[in-house]
């Protein structure tokens, strides 16, 4: 497992958390930062802070375009491991332009399939493949190669 897609199971991780928790992602963050540095385990990789700060920094309109996209399903009805990880990877297709589409989608795909339904895979894929369709016309400026990211105990 490459260490971009160890990081996307981090982020997961913290994205979930605060989402079943209702607290800020950026919180969750600090609190499992806290814990590794506690427990003498590596220090997280920036990119699960890149991700997390994308996704909160962008969260509304993610959720608006997750909602519109999804043909038939509310965010409210998603799986909430499924919205974590489409938020995600709506953030990387949509304002990460070092990161490939095809790439992006191919990694929450593979979450899905590890850690959701049966169904979820295809769900994610083909709301996600949608996105990117669209994609130039929805006037999303793209980040680039980084995010405003959380600071990380080390920076």
């Amino acid at each position: 497992m490459s260490a971009r897609s160890k990081a996307r199971k981090r982020a997961l991780d913290v994205l979930y958390e605060s989402d079943m928790r209702g607290t800020s992602a950026s919180d969750v963050l600090a609190s499992q930062i806290d814990r590794r540095l506690d427990s003498g385990d590596p220090a997280l990789n920036a990119y699960v802070s890149e991700l997390v700060a994308g996704v909160q920094t962008h969260r509304e309109r993610i959720d608006e375009l997750l909602g519109t996209y999804s043909m038939g399903w509310t965010l409210a009805r998603m799986p909430a491991v499924d919205r974590s990880i489409l938020r995600m990877a709506c953030y990387e297709v949509l304002w990460r332009d070092d990161i490939p589409d095809a790439v992006a989608i191919s990694e929450a795909v593979a979450l899905a399939q590890e850690l959701s339904t049966e169904e979820s895979a295809t769900f994610v894929n083909g709301l996600l493949g949608r996105l990117s369709d669209v994609k130039g016309r929805l006037g999303i400026q793209s980040e680039g190669q980084a995010a405003p990211s959380l600071p990380l105990p080390s920076e």
